[in-house]
């Protein structure tokens, strides 16, 4: 399937293979006419292995339309071998033209109508049929038309609307990326002078700047949240920097991103160590404590513990939970949304995950509801 000139070749070259394939069933029904049907079978078979063989992404947009022409001749052979039996030649002739009408402009169809015609017409003369089955054409030959123009103008509007969309999609993108790395700039120079009042700063002031340096942080999460959303988008997979590193370590390191008056509890066995990326886990963390502290109940709770092959990250809150029903389409993209968030968070949790080797999934819990993230174990030699 698709578009160009290969494949409208290939799809031809299906098309004429199963003619040949029928032109050597019919010899079963016809044993008297094997020389002329081994003869249709012969070139409907070479002008596929043309379809299939030649390179046509080399030649013109549509150059394949000379497979057609020729599929029209072997149709006038095929009448011709029937002895004037045009029972299989008109189905054949509409499909022809309903697969060049998937590939070719309409000028393209409307010149195909003399050599259709006369393939159609010229093998019905020289087998001497009655001018009712001749007058056939004047009903084969519009429908087959009307059939292929119909294809070709939903065809075309079909391409028209995707490439309005790719049109889309690139300016989405560049709006994506302008405004994830616009925004670090003025950012890191606001988090610079926030930094060097709070050295100075006390009592209420210095729990005003606290929050400002936290929601700078934020920002800057948010801006990180989208280019690995633009990122992974494009090219479907992320590079890893995996190392092994303490996990008691790393929940700590994360948490600090985090108020610290937050009811978050911590169980994680120290000697625990896991296989991850730090800064995609960090964010994994991150993303999934910001989703429990919103929308669920506190407390939450994090653990993180080893279960055969594969170290567990759950994050659970003890709020109303989520329907069974609901669970798998939380990890879509714009899933969960509202004012404090754009819905990637869990999406973003998801493919990081996968990139990982392991799942995100949520579990129910009474109360409440679990986000468990799966890592696969470093297996060593």
């Amino acid at each position: 399937m698709g578009t160009g000139p290969r494949a409208a070749a290939r799809q031809s070259g299906v098309l004429l293979s199963l003619a040949a394939a029928l032109a050597l069933l019919g010899i079963l029904n016809s044993p008297d006419m094997v020389r002329r049907l081994l003869l249709v079978a012969a070139c409907d078979a070479a002008l596929a292995l043309v379809a299939f063989l030649l390179p046509w992404q080399r030649t013109g947009r549509y150059s394949p339309a000379v497979l057609g022409l020729a599929g029209f001749a072997v149709l006038g052979l095929s009448t011709w071998s029937f002895g004037g039996v045009a029972a299989g030649t008109g189905p054949f002739l509409v499909l022809l033209y309903a697969w060049a009408a998937l590939h070719f402009p309409r000028w393209i169809l409307l010149a195909y109508v003399a050599p259709a015609t006369l393939a159609y017409l010229l093998p019905l003369i020289i087998t001497g049929q009655p001018p009712l089955i001749l007058g056939s054409a004047a009903i084969l030959m519009p429908v087959a038309l009307a059939v292929a123009l119909l294809i070709e103008a939903q065809a075309r509007h079909l391409r028209d609307d995707r490439e309005r969309l790719a049109r889309i999609e690139r300016w989405r993108s560049a709006m994506v990326n302008t405004l994830a790395h616009d925004v670090r700039g003025p950012l890191s120079s606001v988090q610079i002078v926030l930094d060097e009042l709070r050295e100075d700063a006390s009592g209420v002031e210095a729990g005003m700047l606290d929050m400002a340096l936290r929601q700078t942080a934020r920002i800057n999460r948010l801006a990180d949240a989208l280019l690995d959303a633009q990122r992974i988008d494009s090219s479907g997979r992320l590079k890893l920097d995996r190392q092994e590193h303490p996990a008691g370590v790393l929940v700590r390191d994360a948490l600090t991103y985090l108020r610290p008056d937050e009811d978050i509890r911590v169980e994680v066995d120290p000697s625990l160590t896991i296989y991850v990326d730090k800064q995609r886990f960090e964010q994994i963390l991150l993303n999934l404590c910001t989703n429990a502290l919103r929308y669920g109940k506190a407390p939450v709770v994090i653990r993180i513990g080893r279960d055969g092959g594969v170290d567990r990250l759950e994050v659970r809150d003890h709020g109303a939970g989520i329907p069974e029903g609901l669970r798998d389409s939380l990890f879509g993209q714009f899933a969960v949304g509202g004012p404090e968030g754009v819905g990637l968070g869990l999406w973003i949790v998801r493919q990081f995950a996968l990139a990982h080797g392991g799942e995100a999934v949520a579990e129910h819990r009474d109360p409440g509801v679990a986000m468990v993230v799966t890592f696969p174990v470093l297996t060593r030699p």
